[in-house]
């Protein structure tokens, strides 16, 4: 009989186990009590959205759309898409749902995004993000507060030492149509110089010149016309303000001129948290205020702004894992014990302390299975209510601190004794 082959996982997929998974898990759960500090409510989003959620809003013409969306038809003959990003979901939610009336909404939302694009360190074809939105607030304090809370995240996750804050204005419509203006026409004084990504660009997506890799773009982009030049007076009062709050709040940052955000509904605030430690690709979190979003989806004019982290890249620079808790085995001693060992278990964990019980009835087998699962301590029922505790070795917690919160919560009546190692 042929061997069966065995399907290998999509490319760009992966599986999380072990510190992987408790990293990734130690993001989210870090990231869910951040954002209930700062009242952002939770949302859960379809996986899938009809493709004109995001051809509209993202644009026909940029890589997103043209090269890297999972769309296909359905059985409805439906264009049906799997999300690539959060924001134009939840544009699409708060109109179809008539969640205006709850503006100023402050959402927060994390799970899965698809994209068809090379796989390397920290990226992947599905990946995972957290994102924070704030819909309906026209005020720069809004800005402020998804920066404050975004840079409270980041400390708060421990992986702030060497992470920049970049910030740039894109102005007002009136200031960003005029600055846009003069970029188009200083680009195509220097067509003849400017790589195929950056003509391309130039007829569809011009302030992306200005963020090019390509050094043959480099020194034309470096020279271009900047904001501040065609910035109105309401444009520089909002820059203002956003940059006084976070001076207010503690929150370092750093002004580059050079980031930008080439669809035409951004607005005011563009921003980057960036590190030197993920190699080129070194943005953790990024975003800023899109206030024509939702008028592309059919809405009315609405002023939002948000951010996005890969959950992916803030594990790979979280150092390991806080806050673990101490986790037991119950093991008994002859056969005739499990029931007893069971009712421990439960009573343990009934109080809130992570149980390991394993499913072999041979003591040793299980004291085999709890190593393996790398508990911190084993507490042996024995004969006559007797309650052995034992640390397991390489476990961070001492093993006083073990019989403290094994005590704590066992049932009465037991008589204890402990010791190390065995």
């Amino acid at each position: 009989m042929a061997k069966i082959q065995t399907p290998q996982a999509v490319r760009g997929t992966q599986d999380m186990f072990g510190e992987t998974e408790e990293r990734f898990a130690y993001v989210v759960a870090t990231f869910e009590r951040v954002r209930r500090l700062y009242g952002f409510k939770g949302l859960q989003l379809p996986v899938i959205e009809p493709t004109a959620v995001f051809s509209r809003s993202l644009g026909e013409a940029t890589d997103v759309v043209s090269k890297e969306m999972y769309t296909f038809e359905d059985r409805g003959g439906d264009s049906i898409t799997l999300r690539p990003e959060f924001t134009a979901g939840i544009a699409r939610a708060y109109l179809t749902n008539g969640w205006q009336q709850y503006a100023p909404m402050k959402l927060s939302v994390h799970g899965p995004l698809f994209r068809y694009e090379r796989p390397q360190k920290g990226r992947y074809r599905q990946f995972h993000q957290i994102d924070a939105e704030i819909i309906g607030a026209a005020e720069p304090a809004a800005d402020v507060e998804l920066l404050v809370m975004a840079d409270q995240l980041l400390k708060e996750l421990g992986i702030d030492d060497g992470v920049t804050l970049q910030l740039n204005t894109l102005g007002d419509t009136p200031s960003r149509d005029a600055w846009r203006a003069a970029l188009v026409g200083y680009f195509n004084d220097h067509k003849g110089v400017l790589s195929e990504d950056s003509l391309a660009r130039l007829e569809k997506n011009p302030l992306r010149i200005l963020d090019s890799k390509d050094p043959k773009d480099r020194p034309v982009a470096d020279a271009a016309p900047v904001i501040d030049d065609y910035l109105s007076g309401e444009a520089q009062d909002f820059f203002g303000a956003v940059t006084a709050g976070l001076d207010a709040a503690g929150v370092a940052w750093t002004r580059n001129a050079a980031l930008v955000r080439g669809l035409d509904y951004y607005r005011h605030t563009a921003f980057e948290f960036v590190t030197d430690r993920l190699g080129a690709q070194g943005t953790v979190l990024g975003g800023g205020r899109y206030d024509g979003l939702i008028e592309t989806l059919g809405g009315p004019a609405t002023p939002a702004v948000g951010w996005a982290a890969g959950i992916e890249r803030l594990a790979m620079l979280v150092e390991a894992p806080a806050g673990r808790e101490m986790t037991f085995a119950v093991v008994a001693d002859a056969p005739e014990l499990e029931e007893e060992a069971q009712r421990v278990a439960d009573k343990l964990r009934r109080e809130g302390v992570p149980v390991f019980r394993s499913f072999k009835t041979n003591p040793k087998r299980q004291i085999e299975s709890a190593r393996k699962a790398s508990v911190d301590g084993l507490l042996f029922i024995r004969p006559g209510q007797q309650l052995h505790i034992t640390h397991v070795q390489g476990s961070p917690f001492a093993l006083r601190d073990l019989i403290t919160k094994a005590l704590a919560h066992v049932p009465d009546g037991y008589q204890t004794a402990s010791g190390d190692g065995e």
